[in-house]
């Protein structure tokens, strides 16, 4: 018997391709005779029998039931798609794709549209999450009184994400004085990473070499409560989750809700991503198997990878789906609007 780590024989690699590819297309346990028939090769279903046998002792077949067929384990599955590679989907114009997503007007509307096509594309559940940071860099700000000594700042940053909030001041800020602040801001600060922007900010304070020095007070009493500050929460839109009701994932109706609640908590699809996409942009990875983030996700697969817009702006795009899912399918339409997500312009 080999290790975990001896490479199959060509023979072995065959068949085991033949079952893998035969199961995502049927569903069903499969025969030495149903894969001595669909091989071009002719083996007998004895010397078929004898390779099955030998993929069972090694961990890629197992036995639902004793008169039944072989289905592929997750150790199958996982040497599959290894073997694979993505390609152009036929009858998906990647530069149609990116033209349609150009013409969206902020970030989040992209990355929803992202998902969607991805819902479309695979029938499974599609992912993208765009991850603000301070370094985007500020387009312009506007404060707007509210009385009670609150302000409203909207923030807009270069790549078209709009964030407002509201600072409760501890003294009220006459509209004039908010207007010579954002004047100032703007003025100064456009074009500048939001980081570092707080940072020269604060610099300039402390050395009291702001431009307005009747309302330097007041300014000190924006940035005290998070003037230039932003949420960094990343951008999460996932569509498509109604469609893990129809596959059979062997789960109680009791954990199949505990997965579909969790997907619906951005966090916890983050942690996902997170977990399973690393940081290098440009990468599709292919994990089956996501029992370690969820048990409920024992017989699912993600496919996905981390890119960088156009705008700077961080952001994972992925499928997720049943283990037995068309892999080569899937694996080109995450590549595909992740390359349409990459390149789209403002």
């Amino acid at each position: 018997m080999k290790t975990d780590d001896a490479p199959l024989k060509s023979r072995h690699c065959e068949i085991l391709y033949s079952i893998v590819r035969s199961y995502i297309e049927t569903g069903e346990p499969l025969g030495s005779r149903t894969i001595s028939k669909s091989r071009a090769a002719m083996l007998s279903p004895a010397s078929i029998r004898n390779v099955m046998a030998d993929l069972a002792d090694e961990g890629y077949l197992s036995q639902p039931h004793t008169s039944a067929g072989r289905v592929p384990t997750e150790k199958a599955f996982r040497f599959y798609v290894a073997s694979l590679t993505a390609s152009r989907m036929g009858g998906v114009d990647s530069e149609r794709m990116r033209h349609e997503l150009s013409g969206l007007a902020t970030v989040e509307e992209r990355v929803e549209r992202s998902s969607h096509i991805l819902m479309e594309l695979t029938r499974n559940v599609g992912i993208a999450a765009a991850m603000p940071a301070l370094a985007q860099e500020l387009d312009q700000i506007e404060l707007v009184p509210l009385g009670d000594s609150r302000v409203l700042v909207i923030l807009v940053t270069r790549d078209r994400i709009v964030r407002n909030r509201v600072l409760a001041l501890d003294e009220p800020v006459r509209p004039e004085d908010l207007v010579s602040i954002r004047n100032y801001i703007n003025r100064n600060f456009s074009g500048w990473q939001l980081g570092a922007a707080r940072r020269e900010l604060l610099r300039r304070m402390a050395e009291e070499r702001a431009q307005y020095d009747a309302v330097e007070r007041k300014l000190q009493l924006l940035y005290q409560k998070g003037l230039l500050e932003v949420d960094t929460d990343p951008e999460v839109h996932m569509e498509g989750a109604s469609n893990l009701l129809g596959l059979d994932l062997h789960l109680t109706r009791e954990k199949l809700r505990e997965l579909l609640h969790a997907l619906e908590e951005k966090k916890r699809v983050m942690e996902l991503l997170d977990r399973f996409l690393e940081q290098t942009p440009g990468e599709l990875q292919v994990h089956v198997g996501l029992e370690e983030a969820h048990p409920a996700m024992k017989d699912l697969a993600l496919i996905g990878m981390t890119i960088r817009m156009a705008s700077g702006l961080p952001a994972k795009v992925a499928v997720l789906g049943p283990m037995r899912m068309q892999y080569e399918r899937v694996m080109a339409a995450v590549l595909q609007t992740s390359r349409a997500l990459e390149r789209a312009q403002f």
